[in-house]
């Protein structure tokens, strides 16, 4: 089986990147003897409140595009905390993703609330994708009346291999100044006819960020030459 290890600390002190390597060292130990493929080790320094972890998103991406069928955690607090905990636990399980804890000696444990919590929401999401797929279906037929033609937006028919979501930056700035998350920017993408994901959003937002922030510290040593 092919896994990712995910180890978290809500700190920035010494003492909990001590504990942060040692974390990740243990869960490579154990999938070392369950003789399981350890294809991501995420180490992140973020708050269990927090649902949108970058290393986080890039397991759940992975989850979703079949990469792999397991996170390893060392206890269920570092995967979240509260509703996070609950949401996170929801997306993987809808990858049909498993989640394997050092404390448990194996697959999470999870309380009977969480669980009864856990299949409402499975339920709740499926009625809601229904609505939203009948939604966007009527858009279309609209559309098509109007005389759109969805096969001419078809591109790279005739190439192989994945290729990289031409989303639109501009539009994706503009939805997080409003304050939207990287889920609901996604989710508003796809209704535009784009193949977005929450991980992808968030990974091209994350590089127009540092891009930003490279471009002003440039600007600010060049200033400081001048003087």
């Amino acid at each position: 089986m092919k896994v990712a290890i995910y180890a978290r600390v809500s700190t920035e002190r010494a003492e909990q990147e001590t504990s942060l390597e040692r974390q990740a060292e243990e869960l490579q130990v154990f999938a070392a003897r369950q003789k399981w493929e350890v294809v991501r080790v995420v180490k992140e320094q973020e708050s269990g409140f927090v649902e949108e972890r970058y290393g986080l998103l890039e397991i759940l991406q992975d989850f979703s595009e079949g990469v792999i069928q397991g996170v390893l955690i060392q206890d269920e607090s570092r995967l979240g905390r509260g509703h996070s905990k609950i949401a996170i636990l929801h997306q993987i399980r809808k990858s049909g993703g498993r989640v394997f804890s050092l404390d448990n000696g194996g697959e999470l444990q999870i309380s009977e609330m969480e669980g009864m919590v856990l299949e409402i929401l499975a339920v709740v999401e499926e009625y809601q994708r229904r609505l939203t797929n009948q939604k966007i279906s009527r858009g279309v037929q609209r559309a098509i009346a109007q005389g759109y033609r969805p096969e001419q937006n078809l591109k790279n028919l005739d190439q192989g291999g994945r290729k990289r979501n031409d989303l639109p930056l501009d539009d994706i700035i503009r939805l997080r100044d409003k304050k939207l998350t990287f889920e609901d920017i996604a989710a508003t993408l796809r209704g535009l006819g784009y193949d977005a994901s929450r991980a992808t959003v968030h990974r091209r937002y994350r590089e127009y960020v540092k891009k930003t922030e490279g471009s002003q510290r440039s600007d600010e040593a060049d200033g400081g030459g001048t003087r």
